[in-house]
């Protein structure tokens, strides 16, 4: 994974803050708004796909065609492949 290095503006009480948490950590300031960010898109990720499954299964025909599917294997009754 290459690096590239980029210019961004902030405010300077959040450098500030940035400065004395990275120093605390004992991590580059580079490395240290890197990690946050990661740690922030994977989240984010995440929520876009919890959304996603929220949107699809608060859909009425699919929670419907949910439930069908639950009764027919529950009436299927079979014992094979219900040992969890």
């Amino acid at each position: 994974m290459g690096t590239q290095k980029i210019a961004i503006t902030m405010p300077k009480d959040l450098v500030t803050t940035i400065n004395e948490i990275s120093k605390q950590k004992g991590l580059s300031r580079s490395k240290f708004i890197s990690a946050v960010l990661k740690e922030k898109i994977i989240s984010e990720k995440k929520k876009q796909i919890r959304d996603a499954y929220d949107r699809i299964f608060s859909d009425e025909s699919i929670q419907k065609e949910q439930l069908n599917w639950t009764r027919w294997f529950e009436e299927a009754d079979a014992e094979e492949g219900q040992e969890w």
